[in-house]
C-alpha cells in the first residue's frame, strides 16, 4: 500500500497526466491556423487533428486491458514517454504529413494515459475517498476541454505555435517523476494471452470508421467509392472483432461486463454526453464570435462559465457518490443538462450575454457530473483486474460519441445554415455562394464592417438560426439519456464491504 505521504504526490502526477492529454487536440485546434500559415498543406489539416484521435481512440480499450494483464504502472508510464516523444517531435515538425505522422505517435501515449490515471485512483484509494478523488479527476478532465482553446491562444499569440506542442514536455517530466518514484503497486498481475485478433480487428475497425467520418463530405462525397470502402472496411472488421472478443479468453472489451446494468447503461451515457457536449465546446465561441459580433472574443473566455458548471457538477458528483446512488445523481445531471440545452436552442441574436451564461453554467453543471461518476460506474464492483478494462470501455465510449458528434452535428449545423442562405438570397444565386464562400469574414472585425447590412442580417440569422436548432436536436439523444438512467439501478459506491 502507497503510504499516505505519497498519496498526494501521485495524485498530481496523475491530474497533470490527464490535463496535458485531454486539452491536447482543443490547444492544437487554436492554433491550427498559425500551424498552416507556416507549414502551408492547408488541403491536408483535417490529419493533424484526425490523427491523435484516430490513434487515442483506437488504444484506450487495448491499453486498458494490458493493464489489468500486466499492471497499471508500467503502461501508464510507458504512455506518458511516448506522449512525450510524439509532442517533443511535433514541435519540430517541417510539414503537415510529418506533424500528423507525429500526432500520433502522441495519440499512442495519450490512449493510455486517460483510463488508466482514473483506475489508478480506484486502485490506490479505498471506497470512501474513491468518490472525492474520482471527482478530481473528472473536474480536471471537464476544465481541459475549455483551458485548452485558452492555453492555445495565449502561447500561439505570446510565443509560437511550436509551445503548444513543447509545453507538454516539462509538465510531463513532472509527471512522470511524480508517478515513477512514488506510485507503488503491490498486485500481482497475471500473465495472460494477448488477444492479438481482437486488437489487430479493433483498430482496423476504429481508424477506418475515423477517417470515414473525417474525410467524407470535405475531401470526398459520402457517395464515392472512397467512402464505400472506408465504411465497408470498418463494418467488415467490426464484424470480425466481435466474433473475436466472443472466443478470445482475455478478449479486449469483455462483453459480459454490459450483462451488468449498471456498466452498460454507463456506457450508452458516456456516449451520449460525449456527442452532444463536443458540439457545445465548438458552436458557442462560433455564436458568439459570429453573432455578438465585435473583436475575436478568446474560446477559452467565452467557455469559461460552462468550465465553472462542469468543474461544480464534477466535484458534486464525486463527493455524492457514497451517499446518493449513481442514478439519483446522473438524474440530476440529466435533468440540468436538458434544461440548460433547452435554453441553449433559444438562443438569438437578442439573447443577453448574461442569459448566454447562465445558460452555459446550467449545462456545464449538467455535463460535470457524468466526468467524475460515469468512471466510477463503471469500475463499481469490478475487481482489480477487470478495472482497467471496465473503465477504458467507458472512455473508449465517450470519445467515440465526441467523434460522431463532431461530425453528425458539425454537417447539420453547416447544411442548415447554407440552406437559410441560399433561401434568403435565393434572388441572385451568385450572392448566395459568394455569401457562403466568405463567410469567414464575419469572424473579423475589420472585414465585417465591409459586409452590406442586409447580407450581415443574413448571415447573422442563418448563423444564430442553424446553431440553435443543432441544440434543439441533440436534445434526441439527451432524451435517450434519461431512458439508460433509468436502468441505471439503485447501486452506489459502498464504503463498507470493500477493502
Amino acid at each position: 500500500m502507497i503510504e499516505q505521504r505519497n498519496l498526494r504526490l501521485v495524485v498530481s502526477g496523475l491530474l497533470l497526466a490527464i490535463l496535458m492529454a485531454a486539452m491536447d487536440n482543443t490547444i492544437v485546434a487554436t492554433a491550427l491556423g498559425s500551424i498552416l500559415a507556416d507549414l502551408g498543406g492547408v488541403e491536408s489539416y483535417v490529419w493533424i487533428t484526425s490523427a491523435y484521435a484516430v490513434a487515442v481512440l483506437a488504444g484506450m480499450p487495448i491499453f486498458g486491458k494490458l493493464s489489468d494483464m500486466y499492471g497499471r504502472k508500467r503502461f501508464f508510464v510507458f504512455g506518458l514517454a511516448i506522449f512525450l516523444i510524439g509532442s517533443a517531435l511535433c514541435g519540430i515538425a517541417q510539414s503537415v504529413p510529418q506533424l500528423a505522422v507525429y500526432r500520433a505517435i502522441q495519440g499512442i501515449g495519450g490512449g493510455a494515459l486517460m483510463p488508466i490515471a482514473f483506475t489508478i485512483v480506484f486502485d490506490i484509494f479505498p471506497p470512501e475517498k474513491r468518490g472525492k478523488m474520482t471527482g478530481l479527476l473528472g473536474a480536471v478532465f471537464g476544465a481541459s476541454s475549455v483551458l485548452g482553446p485558452l492555453l492555445g491562444a495565449f502561447i500561439t499569440d505570446t510565443i509560437s505555435w511550436h509551445w503548444v506542442f513543447y509545453v507538454n514536455v516539462p509538465i510531463g517530466i513532472v509527471s512522470l517523476f511524480l508517478i515513477l518514484k512514488f506510485y507503488k503497486e503491490t498486485k500481482q498481475n497475471a500473465k495472460l494471452k494477448i488477444d492479438w485478433l481482437g486488437a489487430i480487428t479493433l483498430i482496423t475497425a476504429v481508424v477506418s470508421l475515423m477517417f470515414g467520418l473525417e474525410l467524407a463530405g470535405k475531401e470526398f462525397a459520402w457517395s464515392s467509392w472512397q467512402s464505400y470502402t472506408l465504411f465497408g472496411i470498418f463494418i467488415v472488421f467490426l464484424i470480425v472483432f466481435l466474433w473475436a472478443e466472443t472466443k478470445a479468453s482475455e478478449p479486449i472489451i469483455s462483453f459480459w461486463m454490459f450483462k451488468n446494468r449498471l456498466f452498460a447503461s454507463s456506457q450508452v451515457l458516456a456516449f451520449i454526453f460525449g456527442a452532444t457536449f463536443v458540439g457545445l465546446t465548438i458552436f458557442i465561441p462560433i455564436f458568439v464570435q459570429a453573432v455578438y459580433g465585435g473583436s475575436a472574443t478568446n474560446a477559452g473566455i467565452i467557455l469559461m462559465p460552462m468550465l465553472l458548471g462542469s468543474v461544480a457538477g464534477s466535484a458534486f458528483a464525486g463527493i455524492a457518490q457514497t451517499k446518493i446512488s449513481y442514478q439519483k445523481i446522473m438524474a440530476i445531471s440529466v435533468v440540468f443538462y436538458a434544461i440548460g440545452m433547452a435554453f441553449m436552442s433559444t438562443i438569438s441574436p437578442e439573447t443577453s450575454r448574461i442569459l448566454l451564461t447562465l445558460y452555459m453554467v446550467l449545462v456545464g453543471m449538467g455535463v460535470g457530473f457524468s466526468f467524475s461518476l460515469l468512471p466510477s460506474a463503471s469500475m463499481h464492483k469490478m475487481d482489480y483486474r477487470h478495472r482497467g478494462s471496465a473503465n477504458s470501455t467507458n472512455s473508449f465510449f465517450r470519445s467515440l460519441g465526441l467523434a460522431l458528434g463532431i461530425t453528425i452535428f458539425g454537417s447539420l449545423q453547416t447544411k442548415l445554415m447554407t440552406n437559410e442562405i441560399q433561401d434568403k438570397l435565393g434572388g441572385s444565386g451568385q450572392d448566395a455562394s459568394q455569401t457562403i464562400d466568405n463567410l469567414q469574414t464575419v469572424f473579423q472585425p475589420e472585414q465585417r464592417q465591409m459586409i452590406p447590412s442586409n447580407i450581415l442580417d443574413v448571415i447573422i440569422n442563418a448563423m444564430s438560426n442553424s446553431i440553435s436548432a443543432t441544440f434543439l436536436w441533440s436534445l434526441i439523444p439527451i432524451a435517450i439519456a434519461i431512458v439508460a438512467v433509468y436502468f441505471m439501478g439503485n447501486e452506489k459506491l459502498e464504503v463498507s464491504k470493500e477493502k
